[in-house]
Order: C-alpha cells, then sequence, then structure tokens
C-alpha cells in the first residue's frame, strides 16, 4: 500500500507549536477528523491513548507514530504533523519529537494500518528523507517527497526479486520487538542497508503484528554462515540449532548493524544449541491485566536468579569445605576458604531482594523505575517501619519486596502523568530530579507503610511451614514437585520455583529440595522409559530420550516439553505422579539445599544426599512405569 493513498493535504500541517503529548495527540486527532476519516474523534482518541498506555509510540530519532485500529475510525487514514521546536513525546530515546504520523484504520479492515507503519517505518529509517519531509513547505510538496520515496521503494522491491543470489545469503537475520510493529521494520530496514553498503548478501524476516513475512526458508538456513536475531521478544530458535547466531536486542539491529554484520561473517561466531525446548511467542497487544502483572514479575525473578543460584551454590560450597568440630556455633566460616565462600556467597544472595524490586519496577516503567526500584526492595530487606526506621524488628523479606517493586514502577507511572504537562524547558528535570527523588521518596514510604502487614503475613506462613511435621509436611513436598511438572517451565512451575527460592531466605531449605527433585523427574521419567520400554516410541524419540538423562540430571525440565506436547494425555500425568512421589519423599527424609540449581552436581550440598538421590531414582522409576502402562506399543515407526 501506498503511503499518499491513506494521506490527504486536509490531514497535514506542517507548522505546529504544541508543549506536551497529550496536547500533540489532541491536535493530530483534529486533522484525522478534518479528513473526514473518523465517525467519533473522541472514540478514536481513546482508541489512541489505550496504545500509548502498552509503549510509546515515540520510537525515537525525533519520529513518533501514534495509531489505532477501532470502530470510531470510518475509513483508513493518515495525518501527519511537523513540531518545528520539538515536543517530549516520552521518545524510547528520550529525545524531543518533530515528526509525527498518525494512523487510523477501521474495525474489520484488515492490517491496513501494520501495512502502513511497516512502509512508514522502512522510508523513516533514511535520515534524509525525513530530514527533506521537515524541510517541506507546503501539504503539496510533502505529498510528492512522500510519492518519490515510494517509488524508490517500489523499485528497490522489484530489484531484490531479480538480485536474489544463486547459491544463497551469506547472513539470515530476525527481527522482532514486543508490538511487531515500528522498531521490528526499522531494525530490518537498517540490516538490509548497511548488508547492502558492506556488499554482504542478508534475507530478513519479520515477525510484525500480522505475522511473520519474508519467512527464511531450511534451504536458506542450511546455506547461510550467521544468523542475527534481533529482536526484544521471544523467538523460536530451534530451526537454527547447530548454526552460528548472534541474539541481541532490536534496538541493535537499528543503531549497531555494522557491527552485527561485521562479525556475523568474521567466523568467529559460536553454533548455537537447541535445548529442545519450544519457544511462546510474546506480545503486548492485547495484553490482560493478569498477563501484564505476571511478565513484569518474571522479569524480576529471571534478572533475581542468577544472585540467588550463584550465592546459594558458594554458600552451599562453604558448608561442604568447612570443619564443623573447630566451632559449631561458626559454621560455614570456619577455616579461611569456607568463610571466603561464605562471605561472597551472602553478598550475592543478600541482593536478591533488591534486584528482584528493581527489575520489577524497570518493567513496569522502564529505566526511570530501576533506582526507585532497588531503593524500595532495601527498604523492604531491611524491614524498615516509622515507629523503627533502622529496621530489623519487621521480616518483610521476599513479599514485601515484591509489593515494593510493583509499587515503585507504578509510582514513577504516575510521576511520569503528572509531570506531563510541563513546559519543554522544564523537561529535561524529570528524568535526573523529579523522578529520582520523589520517586525514591514516594517508593520508600510506600513500602514502609506495607512492611508491617507483610511481616506479619511473612511470619504466619513461615511458622506454618516450620510447624509442618509428618504428612503435612509430605503433603506440601508432594504438591510444590508436582506443580514443576504440570508445564514444564511456563507459569505453575515458575510459581514452585520462586516459592521455593523465596523461602530460602527464611532459612527453608527443605522446600527447594524438593522443588529442585520434582522438576528433575519428567526428563529423567521419559529418557528412562525410552530405554527400558523402546517399542513405546520412535527411532528419533529414543534418541532425544538420551538427551533427557543429561537435562533431568541438571534440572533442566523442559527437556521434557517435546514429548509433552506431542502426548500432553500421557506424558502429564505420569510425570506430574512421578514428580508427586520424588517431592514427598524428599520431604519425609528432611533433605535440604541451600542451592537454588544445579541438579545432580550440588548433590554433596544436599543435606541427607543419599536419601535424596533414592527420592529421585524412586520418582523417575514410578513415573516411567506409569507412562509405559499408559503409553502402547507401536505397530510401526510411522
Amino acid at each position: 500500500m501506498r503511503i499518499n493513498e491513506l494521506l490527504s493535504k486536509q490531514a497535514i500541517d506542517l507548522n505546529v507549536s504544541v508543549s506536551s503529548k497529550m496536547e500533540a495527540i489532541d491536535y493530530m486527532t483534529g486533522l484525522m477528523e478534518k479528513a473526514g476519516n473518523l465517525y467519533d474523534r473522541e472514540g478514536y482518541k481513546e482508541g489512541v491513548l489505550a496504545r500509548e498506555e502498552e509503549g510509546t509510540t515515540g520510537i525515537g530519532e525525533g519520529i513518533a507514530i501514534p495509531h489505532s485500529r477501532c470502530a470510531a475510525v470510518k475509513k483508513a487514514g493518515l495525518a501527519a504533523m511537523v513540531v518545528k521546536d520539538g515536543v517530549d513525546y516520552e521518545a524510547l530515546d528520550d529525545e524531543p519529537v518533530e515528526l509525527i504520523f498518525m494512523i487510523a484504520a477501521p474495525e474489520g479492515g484488515g492490517n491496513v494500518h501494520i501495512d502502513a507503519l511497516s512502509r512508514l517505518s522502512t522510508m523513516l529509517m533514511d535520515t534524509e528523507f525525513k530530514d527533506t519531509l521537515l524541510k517541506a513547505k507546503t501539504p503539496d510538496e510533502f505529498i510528492q517527497i512522500i510519492d518519490e520515496k515510494d517509488d524508490e521503494l517500489d523499485g528497490i522491491k522489484k530489484q531484490k526479486a531479480l538480485e536474489q543470489p544463486k547459491d544463497g545469503y551469506r547472513v539470515l537475520a530476525i527481527t522482532a520487538c514486543p508490538t511487531g510493529i515500528a522498531h521490528t521494520f526499522m531494525a530490518a530496514e537498517s540490516l538490509e542497508q548497511k548488508g547492502k553498503e558492506m556488499n554482504i548478501s542478508i534475507k530478513i524476516e519479520t515477525q510484525g503484528a500480522d505475522g511473520p513475512k519474508n519467512v527464511l526458508t531450511a534451504e536458506e538456513i542450511q546455506k547461510a554462515e550467521c544468523i542475527i536475531i534481533a529482536a526484544d521478544k521471544n523467538v523460536d530458535l530451534a530451526r537454527f540449532d547447530g548454526k552460528p547466531v548472534i541474539i541481541t536486542k532490536v534496538a541493535d539491529g537499528i543503531h549497531k548493524a555494522q557491527e552485527l554484520l561485521t562479525q556475523a561473517t568474521s567466523g568467529n561466531v559460536p553454533p548455537y544449541h537447541h535445548n529442545g525446548a519450544a519457544v511462546s511467542e510474546d506480545t503486548s497487544e492485547n495484553e490482560s491485566v493478569g498477563r501484564r502483572i505476571y511478565k513484569n514479575l518474571m522479569n524480576g525473578v529471571s534478572h533475581m536468579l542468577p544472585f540467588v543460584i550463584g550465592g546459594g551454590i558458594l554458600i552451599a560450597l562453604a558448608f561442604l569445605l568447612d570443619d564443623y568440630s573447630i566451632d559449631p556455633s561458626n559454621f560455614g566460616k570456619n577455616t579461611p576458604i569456607a568463610a571466603y565462600l561464605k562471605t561472597v556467597g551472602d553478598l550475592s544472595f543478600g541482593m536478591m531482594l533488591p534486584v528482584l524490586s528493581g527489575y520489577i519496577a524497570m518493567s513496569i516503567a522502564d529505566r526511570p523505575g530501576l533506582a526507585v526500584g532497588f531503593v524500595g526492595g532495601l527498604v523492604a530487606k531491611a524491614g524498615m517501619t516509622f515507629a523503627n526506621p533502622a529496621g530489623g524488628e519487621v521480616n518483610a523479606g521476599f513479599l514485601g519486596a515484591l509489593f515494593a517493586g510493583f509499587a515503585a514502577g507504578y509510582l514513577v507511572l504516575a510521576l511520569k502523568k503528572a509531570t506531563s504537562k510541563f513546559p519543554q524547558s522544564l523537561n529535561s528535570i524529570r528524568p535526573m530530579i523529579i523522578y529520582p527523588v520523589l520517586g525514591i521518596l514516594s517508593g520508600a514510604v510506600v513500602t514502609t507503610l506495607i512492611n508491617p502487614i507483610v511481616g506479619v503475613i511473612n511470619d504466619a506462613l513461615t511458622n506454618a511451614l516450620n510447624s509442618m511435621h509428618g504428612s503435612s509436611k509430605v503433603l506440601l513436598g508432594m504438591i510444590v514437585a508436582g506443580m514443576e511438572s504440570v508445564d514444564m517451565g511456563g507459569p505453575v512451575n515458575k510459581t514452585a520455583y520462586v516459592f521455593g527460592t523465596s523461602q530460602l531466605a527464611e532459612g527453608n531449605f527443605e522446600i527447594m529440595a524438593a522443588v529442585m527433585a520434582g522438576g528433575m523427574i519428567p526428563p529423567l521419567a521419559i529418557a528412562l522409559c525410552t530405554t527400558v520400554f523402546k517399542n513405546r516410541f520412535t527411532q528419533k524419540e529414543r534418541e532425544s530420550g538420551i538427551v533427557n538423562y543429561i537435562l533431568g540430571l541438571s534440572f533442566i525440565t523442559e527437556g521434557a516439553i517435546p514429548f509433552a506436547a506431542s502426548d500432553p494425555l500421557r506424558i502429564l500425568p505420569s510425570c506430574i505422579i512421578g514428580s508427586a512421589v520424588t517431592g514427598g519423599l524428599s520431604m519425609f527424609f528432611g533433605c535440604t539445599l541451600r542451592a537454588p540449581h544445579g541438579g545432580i552436581f550440588v548433590l554433596p550440598t544436599i543435606g541427607n544426599p543419599l536419601a535424596y538421590a533414592f527420592s529421585i531414582l524412586a520418582g523417575a522409576i514410578v513415573g516411567c512405569i506409569i507412562l509405559a502402562i499408559l503409553k502402547k506399543p507401536l505397530k510401526n515407526e510411522a
């Protein structure tokens, strides 16, 4: 679709002065209404603002592309505006926006707004084209410049079809951003332009909001020297197993295209090896509140885990290498090497709560939320209250840091909104003074207020867990271990794992032991079944089963996903029961685990290691036998 099919002179204003993002959007909706594209101006404006809530359409480099598809739109259309002095549009690069295109698309009108966005994004990657638009004197001249660029793009497209290399492309790439709109296509255009300058043949698959385009073929992948993944969302990498792969953020595809292509053709990129896990794509379009909360939480957890895992394993090694008989009250620091490992481990482990809180806040409010979240996490860790600012009396712990992270993120969003109407001259003080000072203060105050409440909840939970004995303790172990097998790396699995890691900080080491044992069972049970009951599986499945021994022993539950995806009604019940048996036995024997990862490789650091190994073996055997009963022998391998 050509841009000027959607753009009319009535919807163009080349000399506008606005003082805020909201004022700019309001002015642009007026232009859209003037062009006759809307049934309901306010309804369309609500749609545009709803899209901005999902993430700014200020894509950087002085450009913004607000858009909406809704029932308030009469016909697909574009509006364009030049802001000579620039306006703070909360752009991704925090720079003022001078050029704004607004897109309107009717409901049921296909992907016209996506097509227009992708074509606009491609055009606007050309700095000379953007500068020429900014200098246009009249709407007619503005439209003529776009027409000439449209002709150029159409010519390039035809030329590409004729110039496709017979011996394949040297480099392949995938570009994708969370919304699948502007940055996806800007990164593709940047890589393509730079490839042409460097005489490197390149093909790029764009995973936009309307699905993958220019999809890479198996033959092209086989012939390519390297694959570049410039994406800010999950991309399925299974098809690139064994090929050199560079994985980076989509912004690098835009701003560091030459570096990426130089690296890709250097011959020094290591091959990528896929672990067999399925990767689901992620998008923020039309996301539910629950999904957003989950994503924000997982952003904090994923950044927290390296500190917990590294610190936990070092602490466990300190106990392993120490001599208890020297001074039982100082166990873990009696010998120099143990004391060193314990100190470093404690420092790493102590970062758990502020990192969790900081990155939850950053996921919600971007960079301004990071410092506010970190401080909120530290306030929760210290257990500060207004009665005792020094802290130490309240155990806010993991839950306190979690609440602090969300509070910090939404407080920074509120500050952004409250200061959005500041004059242009005062905009620079927002990120430098207002967000850090007011954000950190308000985040600390809110966290201090909730600390006593969370402390009561935490103490009640800890006391309840510590008071568990006998059957109730075994039942808890069965539940958390069984959860590990429900979705093998999904939300239920992660919930059990986060619960286990949170209890490490409270001194409940038995729960983490049950959780890790439960997560090891799915790949181990499947591997064992493919070895003992070979006639239930194809040759390819038996080969994959061998790999699952390693994945299971390494506590990589996701190794079982390909089997579960192909036969969930038999695989999932078998694995859940096997994991529950293991978790119950681990609790029954009183096994403890201070390191939240490592699988069989941290067995020497586990309390009651022989019983723990027996628990895992028993669960794997139970899962294997149930699976063998449920799966009938194959008549042939077709």
